[in-house]
């Protein structure tokens, strides 16, 4: 039987740090879906389509990844696309807090789907998405926390 896998975020934008989550995911199970969220919650810096179009870019190379965009309950998405798993990336013990009451709670929601954490790499830990962001704002070389196609999309006078 096939083992498809969930990794679900906004990805705004997608980093080192997830592409190394993913790329060891996708080792792990035979299908494995970026779930690239919609996000009404919150304002993003790229459109759900340049977002979706740059996850795809970052991880071209990796044969058994698909993404999709998705909307409300990962849960519901998991059900919808047959997935055992949700693969969550922690970083530090803050994200571990949040991301075990998260799993806690999907559980409860769909106890057929199991929450798998993954570190990055020790060298990746301190990126996110918020800081990448924020160092691109300010002019600043992103290139080694996120892939060329992102690290033009966030400054492309720059890159040029």
């Amino acid at each position: 039987m096939k083992r498809t896998a969930v990794y679900s975020g906004t990805f705004d934008p997608v980093t080192l740090g997830h592409e190394d989550v993913v790329r060891r995911a996708a080792g792990l199970f035979d299908d494995l879906i970026v779930a690239v969220a919609i996000a009404h919650h919150k304002s993003t810096r790229f459109s759900l389509a340049q977002r979706i179009e740059l996850v795809q870019q970052a991880l071209a190379d990796v044969p058994n990844v698909r993404v999709l965009p998705f909307d409300g309950l990962i849960m519901d998405f998991c059900r919808a696309q047959s997935a055992c798993a949700v693969v969550r990336g922690i970083r530090n013990l803050t994200d571990f807090d949040y991301e075990s009451q998260m799993a806690a709670m999907n559980r409860k929601l769909n106890p057929q789907v199991d929450t798998l954490f993954l570190l990055p790499q020790a060298e990746l830990q301190c990126i996110s998405s918020t800081l990448v962001r924020e160092i691109a704002k300010l002019g600043g070389d992103v290139s080694g926390m996120v892939s060329a196609p992102v690290a033009r999309a966030l400054n492309p006078v720059v890159q040029a």
